[in-house]
């Protein structure tokens, strides 16, 4: 009995289905792996061919131009028809009795498969990688593109298959297969606050403005004092806004107002650096008082200076 006509032809099997999920015969098991159901006389032809072991087919829908593949587990199905698991039905886009042809293939064995779950809570199991592992031993092949479901704790978790080596599909039957796995359809990476440019420039500028207005440091600005208590015979100039560059200019009138022997000891240690502290009791007064003073006499002529060879002339003899 053949569907539709279809009868088997050619060197290879290539046959069209229709398919049903693994509920309608009672096989709960195969859910749990990627093999099908197939009827007795699809054996009877894959034993007359020289096919190689173990049986994988190529499963096409055609109306979605869906493909994947698979294994077989047993010959025990109505002809005409197959019963696959419900998530490789999912995958293919098909509906309880539509048509799928079946043809069989030869894979390489896969050398490196890249997965990625549907949420993290399958990276919350345990020991994720042994439950995979075992759950890939009901497998025959992987596909990229499709997406597997494994079972566990009566949880059903959806894994995708990103990527498959060294072909789009693979056997995963007696095989070393590197497994790697992507982040979770629904991981986020922690968001880094990161402030905006043009938030950034605004407050900048509006903080310059205000520091322009500001009085500008001017060091070494305050009068002096004099520890006796007198009062100083120059009047300081009023501080300018204008920076360090006044205060450099007053500095040579300071030597030139100071003509007294009191103020010149004052000046003196100015001109070193040092700074002269007087009572701030005192401070109004003295500065009323150095309005009024007049300059002290002038003292008395200065010795006279040191002449060289000027004394008198003296003989031995007397």
């Amino acid at each position: 009995m053949f569907f539709d006509g279809y009868g088997y032809h050619g060197t290879s099997f290539e046959q069209i289905y229709r398919c049903y999920p693994a509920s309608f015969i009672e096989k709960p098991q195969i859910e749990s792996g990627d093999k099908i159901i197939m009827p007795p006389s699809a054996l009877d032809r894959l034993a007359s061919l020289h096919i190689d072991y173990p049986m994988l087919f190529e499963l096409r829908n055609d109306a979605a131009e869906r493909v994947s593949h698979c294994g077989v587990l047993e010959f025990i199905a109505e002809e005409g028809m197959i019963y696959m698991p419900y998530w490789m039905m999912e995958n293919m886009l098909l509906q309880e009795g539509d048509i799928v042809k079946v043809k069989n293939v030869t894979l390489p064995k896969g050398t490196y498969v890249k997965l990625q779950p549907h949420t993290k809570d399958f990276l919350d199991i345990s020991n994720p990688k042994a439950i995979l592992e075992t759950t890939l031993r009901n497998f025959s092949c992987l596909t990229t593109g499709d997406s597997i479901m494994v079972a566990y704790n009566n949880k059903k978790y959806y894994i995708d298959i990103i990527e498959t080596k060294p072909d789009n599909a693979i056997s995963i039957i007696e095989t070393d297969c590197e497994v790697d796995f992507a982040p979770p359809l629904d991981y986020k990476e922690p968001e880094k606050p990161i402030a905006p440019l043009s938030a950034g420039k605004a407050p900048v500028a509006a903080e310059e403005n205000p520091a322009e207005t500001e009085p500008k440091f001017n060091p070494f600005s305050g009068t002096g004092r004099r520890l006796d208590g007198k009062p100083l015979k120059y009047q300081p100039p009023p501080v300018s806004s204008s920076g360090s560059k006044d205060k450099k200019a007053d500095v040579p009138n300071v030597n030139s107002q100071s003509s007294t022997a009191s103020s010149s000891q004052s000046d003196a240690r100015q001109s070193q650096g040092k700074l002269v502290f007087g009572s701030n009791a005192n401070r109004t007064k003295e500065t009323g008082k150095a309005k009024e003073s007049k300059p002290e006499p002038p003292k008395e002529k200065e010795e006279a200076k040191f002449q060289p060879f000027t004394g008198k002339k003296y003989s031995l003899r007397g």
